[in-house]
């Protein structure tokens, strides 16, 4: 960042973060006595209600990009408004379409892993390609969410880097480690109440801080466009438009949420099928409720700044402005309960990670070539892999901190991930065809849709974008489905002929 804040955290702040670290580190050692074998361990015995779950899916999509991002974006004085939303409605649209075609798949089985569906529909090796895919993408992209909170946490507390690094990372292993997903889920729904309290305190001081209150901030937003919500231009280079909203990112939630093992996850707790779609449809409307509360956030930062009465650097970037804001602006005490805020926003998602990757290394890759264990063995094999996968993240952060150019790569791994999951998208849909493709058509599939996406990836990355990223997953599915369905063509028509009288 090259605006830094460079204010040192009073004692009682530091105190409020410190406590909120040491109580996520005993939730996990708390719920390590009840754990017997991975079903607990993973899937907390498939006895969680479903409030749980669905608090726990909105706070594992929710990182401290979110926390303090969104409000840069309606922030933004160069045309930023309340068109993220849109994006928002298309989610909903996708968690419906996961609820009723695709998550019950997920329940006619006794899986840990979302990738053990494909192994039923094809055969192991669709299974672990997806797998592998997640676990690379997921390890490389939530270990750069680790150093980003980090370089956030250097910010607060001047601490070095790798110490800050070292923290974040360590306590989140150590709970996760503990606990297992009981831990998890329970850390997410503190971290939940946390994060939106401290989001809607900062909210409520900052609509004070506005010399003319609630008015001043309805009417200078009003003058500056920042309650636009809809953008009807049909440029697919536009990110925020209601068809890349509507249509992208219903794709794109369907990748995620639906395809993607650290959400599929958290349906595999819930009691029943119908508890499973409760919570994930009505984690749709939370979220779209959270993103307008961080939207509006943003608005009336920049309705602050405008009234001169909060000045800002020149070249401070939009999603720091929130930041500043509460070093600046909140008073001493409520400044730590912000932080542990934004530091809640990731630790969720950084131990849904952990603990997501550790049951799909052992469902898709251990367990089947060492099926003789008993629950014991694969009890201590699923924690010795949230450590490995822990130790990784942290090392993805370490190495990004050396190499010293955090936004660019943060960028690129992000966009990657989001690639990926449309490709293992366009698998989970050819399987629910009453004739799935053969799994060398699907792999097949698989390799063109990572190339059509490519396609449109490359341009963008060089500042020249054709489609934004919401299409991403929509090009990256059906370009999957579409090339495995002609592969499978090509495949019969080839037998055929080798079945043929005078074919060698």
């Amino acid at each position: 960042m090259e605006v830094g804040m460079q204010n040192q955290l009073a004692v009682i702040d530091l105190g409020v973060v410190a406590i909120y670290l040491v109580a996520t580190t005993l939730v996990g050692a708390w719920f390590r006595k009840g754990q017997k074998d991975i079903q607990s361990y993973f899937v907390g015995d498939r006895e969680v209600h479903w409030l749980l779950v669905l608090v726990s899916i909105v706070a594992t999509e929710t990182s401290t990009v979110t926390f303090l991002s969104v409000p840069g974006t309606a922030f933004n004085p160069l045309g930023g408004d309340l068109t993220f939303l849109q994006l928002a409605f298309g989610y909903l649209v996708g968690r419906m379409v996961i609820a009723w075609v695709i998550l019950p798949g997920f329940f006619q089985g006794n899986f840990i892993s979302a990738y053990e569906v494909l192994r039923k529909r094809f055969d192991s090796r669709v299974q672990r390609c997806a797998s592998l895919l997640f676990l690379v993408t997921r390890t490389l992209a939530d270990g750069l969410r680790l150093f980003l909170t980090a370089l956030l946490l250097q910010q607060f507390t001047g601490w070095s880097m790798p110490l800050s690094i070292l923290v974040m990372g360590g306590l989140t292993v150590l709970y996760t480690y503990l606990g297992g997903m009981q831990a998890v889920l329970w850390t997410d729904c503190i971290q939940f109440f946390i994060y939106m309290l401290g989001a809607l305190l900062a909210g409520w001081i900052l609509l004070g801080e506005i010399p003319g209150g609630w008015s001043e901030f309805v009417q200078v937003g009003t003058e500056a466009g920042k309650f636009r919500l809809l953008n009807l231009d049909t440029n697919p280079a536009i990110p925020y438009t209601l068809w890349a909203g509507m249509i992208g990112g219903a794709f794109f939630s369907m990748a995620s949420h639906g395809a993607d093992q650290i959400m599929v996850q958290r349906y595999l707790c819930a009691k029943t099928l119908g508890h499973a779609r409760a919570a994930l449809v009505a984690s749709g409307v939370v979220v779209l409720g959270q993103f307008l509360l961080f939207l509006l956030i943003g608005v009336g930062l920049f309705v602050l700044a405008q009234s001169g009465s909060w000045s800002l650097p020149e070249g401070i970037r939009n999603d720091q402005v929130f930041g500043r804001f509460i070093v600046e602006k909140l008073p001493t005490g409520l400044i730590g309960l912000v932080i542990a805020a934004v530091l809640a926003a990731a630790m969720s998602t950084l131990s849904s990670s952990l603990n997501s990757s550790a049951s799909a290394a052992l469902a898709d890759f251990y367990k089947p070539l060492r099926p003789d264990r008993g629950e014991e063995s694969y009890l201590q094999m699923s924690r010795m892999l949230t450590l490995v996968f822990g130790c990784a993240q942290i090392g993805v952060a370490l190495l990004a901190w050396r190499i010293d150019s955090p936004r660019s790569i943060i960028d690129q791994v992000l966009s990657v991930a989001g690639l990926t999951t449309g490709m293992v998208l366009g698998l989970f849909l050819l399987g629910l065809m009453k004739r799935p493709v053969s799994s060398s058509a699907a792999l097949v599939g698989m390799v063109c849709g990572f190339v059509a996406v490519m396609g449109v990836y490359i341009p963008a990355a060089l500042g020249r974008p054709i489609i934004a990223w919401p299409w991403y997953a929509l090009i990256g599915s059906s370009g999957t489905v579409v090339m495995a369905l002609i592969s499978q063509v090509m495949l019969s028509i080839g037998h055929r002929q080798q079945e043929q009288p005078g074919n060698f």
